[in-house]
């Protein structure tokens, strides 16, 4: 591939290195210029661009993702669609992340342009959940290193899927362990084995007593347990300890006892006949992640668990003070329809309108920024917020009878930047987007809304949806909730402009004509529209 500037008269046909202006319209990085693109861009006053021109023998960096992706997914992994070089992979089925990660090093030293990262091996995910993406860094790359990748790191990425089974459940007593904890344990487990699919029996309560707890292990062998989970009414603190002897005079051995996972130390590893036999370390009571969970995941994934597995785990073992780590054992929680929110700006003093306050000048029967108010509330989203500054009472009363929350601004002479954070700190954090409409634009609808939403795609990286009218940048905005703490940081009265160029490649545009960039800022504006407006 050839790099570098060319004169304008050059660079038809070549890819755009640098995301341009071309008065509104902007170009972004690797789209491929025609001569009406260069023509636009020499109004600018340009002279020369930064290019890339494919050679004979390159691959282009989404015609290479495709392939190399195609290459490393393994059993029970999808693809999706190549996106600016760059293709995600997913599990597709319950169950736990293998990855050959000495085939991962070497496909990641064949090139620098070619890369793939991975969660962390042996990782438990559910379906649909990301577990690799495959980037091509530059335009296109030497088809002779994606031929030596594609063979370097076949199916190295694959989801061992969970195998669902009968799974035991033994619990001692001892005066001092309340059944409001053994009853709270046992739902634990039940949480812990759902994403498997497997079944819990009947949970078998005895004594402390090893000749007890083996007669239970019987039991449940005959009942035809896959797995069985022994809980202790006191911590395992020997080989010879009561849980270890039970194993053994069940028939069965002791594989390992102890292990380098903080909490988890006291994890007792064995099987009967055969059938793997797990000694609960007191921490497996809650539902927080511990030492309990990785061999539990492994087991019911038929990932073999042996003593060099359990004193490999030492190295990203200490859990108890990691207070950012995900609760990954929590409730599942079934997969939510997306949320959005939406902000209407409508502090502002209008001075353009001389006198007038624009917000509340009248157009098809209602004022402008009850259209706004209604394109939000009839459209998808789950919480609407109006934001108010000059007038407040009297724009806030346009909202009667809807949904909306109303938060003031008290700062809404300082900018725009303020209104935007009021807005975001009245909406529900959990939200998955907002759109951001402004309260003069009548023209907008709950279509259109919608149609902004419906191209938020975050797979594709398309976290900023742009609305636009005949290719020029308009309004509303909808944000991926990823920049909601960069919008509440923003200052003055420049709006998210410096943030949207500054993350330009997860910008999408979405055509809705003319109601855009319909802005009825001044008298002249209103009244060529048919709308009118009382000074006040």
């Amino acid at each position: 591939m050839r790099f570098g500037p060319v004169s304008l008269a050059e660079a038809v046909g070549a890819l755009l290195a640098h995301s341009q202006h071309a008065g509104e319209r902007v170009l972004k990085k690797g789209h491929t210029l025609t001569s009406d693109d260069v023509a636009r861009l020499a109004e600018t006053g340009l002279t020369s661009l930064i290019v890339a021109r494919l050679e004979p023998g390159d691959v282009s960096e989404d015609d290479a993702a495709r392939q190399l992706a195609s290459a490393v997914a393994g059993p029970a992994i999808t693809t999706d669609a190549p996106f600016t070089g760059r293709v995600n992979l997913y599990a597709e089925a319950n169950g736990v992340l293998q990855l050959d990660v000495a085939a991962i090093h070497r496909f990641n030293r064949i090139d620098p342009a070619i890369t793939l990262a991975t969660l962390p091996d042996l990782t438990a995910v559910e379906a649909g959940r990301m577990v690799a993406t495959v980037k091509i860094i530059p335009f296109a790359v030497p088809g002779q290193s994606v031929a030596v990748a594609d063979a370097a790191a076949r199916a190295a990425v694959r989801i061992a899927p969970y195998r669902p089974r009968p799974v035991g459940l033994v619990a001692t007593r001892l005066p001092q362990l309340k059944t409001v904890t053994m009853d709270k344990t046992r739902r634990v487990v039940q949480q812990r084995l759902a994403p498997s699919g497997s079944l819990l029996l009947p949970e078998i309560r005895t004594e402390h007593a090893a000749h007890t707890v083996a007669a239970a292990l019987r039991e449940l062998l005959d009942q035809g347990a896959g797995l069985v989970i022994l809980f202790g009414a006191s911590a395992v603190v020997d080989q010879g300890d009561v849980l270890p002897e039970a194993i053994r005079l069940a028939g069965g051995s002791v594989r390992h006892f102890g292990m380098p996972v903080d909490p988890g130390n006291l994890l007792l590893l064995g099987d009967v006949a055969g059938v793997p036999v797990i000694g609960a370390p007191g921490c497996a009571r809650s539902p927080k992640e511990n030492g309990f969970d990785w061999v539990l995941q492994r087991l019911l994934a038929d990932i073999p668990v042996t003593a060099d597995d359990i004193t490999a785990l030492g190295v990203g073992g200490l859990l108890m003070e990691i207070t950012s780590r995900p609760q990954l054992r929590e409730p599942a929680t079934p997969r939510r329809k997306r949320r959005y929110g939406a902000l209407i700006l409508a502090a502002g003093r209008s001075s353009r309108m001389e006198g007038g306050n624009k917000l509340l000048a009248r157009l098809g029967g209602q004022s402008l920024v009850a259209h706004a108010l209604d394109a939000a509330c009839n459209s998808c989203v789950s919480d609407v917020v109006l934001v108010t500054g000059h007038m407040a009472d009297v724009v806030a009363a346009e909202a009667t009878g809807r949904a909306v929350g109303i938060a003031h601004n008290p700062d809404f002479a300082s900018g725009m930047a303020s209104s935007i954070r009021t807005g975001l700190l009245a909406l529900p954090v959990d939200l998955d987007g907002v759109v951001i409409l402004l309260g003069d634009m009548p023209g907008v609808t709950a279509a259109m809304v919608d149609k902004l939403i419906a191209a938020h795609d975050r797979d594709r990286r398309h976290l900023i949806v742009i609305a636009t009218a005949e290719g020029k940048r308009g309004n509303p905005v909808l944000f991926d909730a990823v920049f909601l703490d960069a919008l509440k940081a923003l200052e003055g009265d420049i709006g998210a402009r410096h943030l949207i160029a500054r993350e330009a490649e997860t910008v999408v545009e979405v055509e809705l004509g003319g109601a855009a960039r319909l802005d009825l800022d001044t008298r002249e504006a209103l009244a060529a529209a048919g709308g009118e407006i009382n000074i006040s």
